[in-house]
């Protein structure tokens, strides 16, 4: 069992530029980030050591997914392109690169089995690949708006994708056939008067024993230029027909806060960064539950996140420049 309301900070280290997205490698040896300067760093847990990966990206890195043994990642970045890296080396150099996007690749995932890599960005499309070569495999059409998050079913057999207006799409991995669509409506907003389409699925997860999908991001947009929000979550039943939310998951009061990232934790309760003008959090959610039952201030905006292979240990990365690790408590 976990004791959240232990959670702490149990180091931190600094980069050059602020950090958009951070993942642990499988292995548990690492965390690699991608930044605002187009680079890619990894850092030793152990010891905090810092390796870059230079000579990728042109623009922002705002995706990563790793292999399944861990021994190799790809890094997604605003230009369009996909990037393998090997994840341990001392002197790091791209292994491969494709051209897999028009524009921004907001999300990357890699099957269950490690097969497959699954991306989406502002081409409207979701694409997949070989992991191992880079191969293209199938093109998944029929997102109507920027695509924000893709992942995997635990079994395998599905994707799901979500988008700028709230869609979220399943997929048949083995077809490319479209199974469903769920009704994440409360995560997007349109103000006619700025002419603003605003929110999006900035986070997908779905629940280890494949009951939950969980899409997070913001509501009460009333005026998006002026970040007035405040951070959402809408869980979907699986094993429903209804294309509508079971339970819209809320966190009253972290004014101008975004879901960036969810988790679901070990003692089945759902973990979500939220990052914005009131600042960094991590709130948690029973499924059973609306409100929220604990939050964890950051100490600084919080653009995305990572759950160790060990349950506990949670990345965060940050505006302003550092990537942090919080401990979450195991109760004895």
């Amino acid at each position: 069992m976990l004791d959240v309301k232990q959670a702490h900070v149990v180091t931190q280290w600094p980069a050059d530029r602020p950090l958009n997205v951070c993942r642990f490698d499988p292995q548990g040896r690492y965390v690699v980030v991608g930044a605002e300067d187009a680079t890619l760093a990894r850092f030793q847990l152990s010891d905090g050591a810092k390796v870059l990966f230079p000579g990728g990206h042109q623009t922002w890195v705002f995706s990563l997914a790793f292999s399944k043994d861990g021994n190799t990642f790809v890094s997604g970045g605003g230009e369009g392109k996909i990037i393998w890296w090997e994840t341990a080396t001392a002197a790091p150099a791209p292994l491969r690169s494709i051209a897999a996007h028009k524009g921004w690749i907001r999300s990357m995932a890699v099957s269950p089995d490690g097969a497959l890599l699954a991306s989406g960005g502002n081409d409207l499309v979701v694409r997949l690949w070989n992991m191992s070569d880079g191969a293209a495999i199938r093109e998944l059409s029929g997102h109507e708006k920027h695509v924000y998050s893709v992942v995997f079913h635990p079994n395998g057999t599905t994707l799901f994708t979500g988008d700028l207006k709230g869609a979220v799409k399943q997929w048949d991995v083995a077809t490319g056939q479209l199974l469903r669509t769920f009704e994440a409506k409360p995560l997007y907003a349109y103000n006619d008067g700025q002419g603003v389409d605003f929110g999006g699925v900035r986070g997908l997860a779905v629940s280890p024993d494949g009951k939950w999908l969980a899409a997070g991001g913001l509501h009460k947009a009333s005026n998006p230029l002026g970040a007035v929000h405040e951070p959402i979550v809408c869980l979907f039943d699986l094993a429903s027909d209804k294309p509508e939310p079971v339970r819209q998951q809320i966190a009253e009061g972290v004014t101008q806060g975004i879901i960036w990232g969810l988790r679901w934790l070990s003692d089945g309760s759902l973990m979500g960064v939220s990052g914005g003008g009131s600042g960094g959090f991590l709130i948690f959610w029973k499924p059973d539950a609306d409100k929220d039952y604990y939050r964890f201030a950051l100490p600084s905006l919080a653009r995305e996140m990572d759950l160790h292979l060990d349950g506990l240990q949670v990345a965060t990365v940050h505006h302003d420049r550092h990537v942090r690790i919080t401990k979450l408590a195991a109760k004895t």
